[in-house]
């Protein structure tokens, strides 16, 4: 799934300017598409001006493709919505998406001459209950389609003589689950959603990135690990098919999901269905590299998920993230110093970070996870060390058959670090950090360019902070 993301420091061939904007995202649809090999692209439609002419767009420009390649068949194109129980300011953005897809439908029933839908599942971010799941399924149900039979008057035509049918008739809700405590009842809310519910299948999207964020990225693979394995034994009991989608980023921090390592996270999560592909994957690396990524994405089969102990996961994810949140404290104010010189990649203010919702670090403002990201790497601080004091010896050791790929991802954090780092940070942290977990090799050209920000933000000299923000960022071949 490609989806709109804004981590990638390289601008593709086709934007306008750096920042992408409506117009860019609709090529950028085709061309992951045609070019890439990716089966489906993720609309977003928080934060920004919502396009309701997507399909229609795609088709006009690129009517050849799509006759061959049929949108809702081979292919999909999949909103996230804003969730009404969160952002209330962007709320109604929902219905204007609901409303739009028997229009799109009739879209495609003009270009294909049969019934055929383009946009047919929605995902619902920062899902925390079933009662919103429903509330979307039967919003769409009773009152898009249900108003059809409806007439406008005493002894008038129904709404459907005069506007037309409306189809499809239900959609799937993604349930998109972020925080913690909901990712460890993902399959409480799964199944209630699905108790009253004839379906074949059910997709359910686990965050990847927040949660490493608010609890750390030991915290985030675990917790998504128990998360995983609940779903699948919940799939087994009701005999209906659950397909994760994890959301992963090519940051280290934010799953270490890039062309390079594509074998690894595979590996990792072994009953994922569907993996994220963000921005950074899509355009910061070679074409053919890319390409050839994706197919052996496509190419994977599901297996059984990774047995893992709950009760002493549990354990370490308290551990971990309690020291986590202490080390965030400490950092908090340098972080944002340094968020607001981070450059935008797409014409959007995405919704708010659950970070700031979290009862034990009440009151602590942070950047989204990519400006977070990109802030401490900028600075020779590679967020997975942060909560790494609760890690021993035997922790490790359990690591080897749950979290596989635990001294890979560090090691490849780590040659990111720059000592000069520990100069511009509070005592009390530089104390608590532990850095000796794993043999690493110091990218020195990283290096290089870390210390002279290191060197700006002692002087408080941040006129040329953002160019060299995206110097050391084409190095990582990653923002944040």
């Amino acid at each position: 799934m490609s989806t709109q993301h804004p981590d990638n420091v390289t601008t593709p061939f086709f934007a306008h300017n750096s920042a992408l904007g409506g117009e860019d995202e609709i090529q950028e649809a085709y061309y992951v598409y045609s070019h890439l090999g990716c089966e489906e692209q993720m609309w977003d439609c928080e934060g920004k001006e919502v396009d309701n002419f997507v399909v229609e767009k795609l088709f006009s420009r690129y009517s050849q493709f799509f006759t061959r390649k049929k949108l809702g068949k081979s292919l999909f194109l999949t909103p996230r919505i804003p969730n009404p129980d969160v952002e209330k300011t962007q709320a109604k953005i929902l219905l204007e998406v609901l409303e739009g897809i028997s229009r799109n439908f009739d879209i495609a029933r003009a270009f294909y001459g049969e019934d055929i839908a383009p946009i047919f599942e929605v995902i619902l971010p920062m899902t925390s209950t079933s009662v919103s799941l429903n509330r979307i399924y039967h919003y769409y149900k009773d009152f898009v389609v249900g108003k059809s039979g409806k007439t406008f008057f005493n002894g008038d035509v129904r709404v459907s003589d005069w506007i037309g049918d409306f189809k499809p008739e239900t959609i799937n809700v993604i349930p998109l689950i972020e925080d913690k405590e909901s990712m460890l009842k993902a399959d409480t809310i799964v199944g209630e959603y699905l108790s009253d519910k004839d379906m074949d299948y059910q997709r359910v999207f686990l965050a990847r990135s927040d949660p490493a964020m608010n609890y750390g990225t030991v915290s985030a693979v675990l917790i998504n690990k128990i998360a995983l394995m609940r779903l699948w034994n919940l799939a087994e009991k009701i005999s209906v098919e659950l397909l994760p989608i994890i959301g992963v980023g090519s940051a280290p921090f934010r799953g270490n999901f890039k062309p390079t390592n594509v074998h690894n996270c595979l590996f990792e999560y072994p009953s994922v269905q569907t993996f994220t592909i963000q921005s950074a994957f899509k355009y910061d690396y070679p074409q053919r590299m890319v390409v050839d990524a994706v197919e052996k994405i496509n190419q994977k089969q599901r297996k059984h998920p990774r047995f893992i102990s709950e009760e002493q996961s549990l354990k370490i994810i308290e551990r971990c993230s309690k020291e986590y949140a202490a080390d965030i404290r400490l950092l908090a104010p340098l972080i944002n110093k340094i968020s607001q010189y981070i450059p935008a990649r797409r014409k959007r203010k995405l919704h708010i970070g659950l970070f700031g919702y979290s009862r034990d670090l009440e009151g602590i403002s942070l950047p989204r996870a990519i400006a977070f990201c990109a802030s401490l790497y900028s600075i020779g601080l590679p967020p997975e060390i942060l909560g790494l004091e609760a890690i021993d010896s035997v922790t490790i050791e359990y690591f080897e058959d749950i979290y596989v790929n635990f001294e890979e991802d560090l090691k490849d954090a780590m040659q990111y670090f720059n000592e000069d780092v520990l100069t511009i940070l509070p005592e009390t942290l530089t104390k608590r950090l532990v850095l000796d977990i794993v043999e690493f090799e110091t990218n020195e050209e990283h290096k290089e360019i870390t210390s002279r920000i290191i060197d700006n933000i002692k002087k408080n000299r941040f006129e040329n902070i953002e160019n060299e923000i995206l110097e050391v960022a084409w190095i990582r071949r990653f923002l944040g």
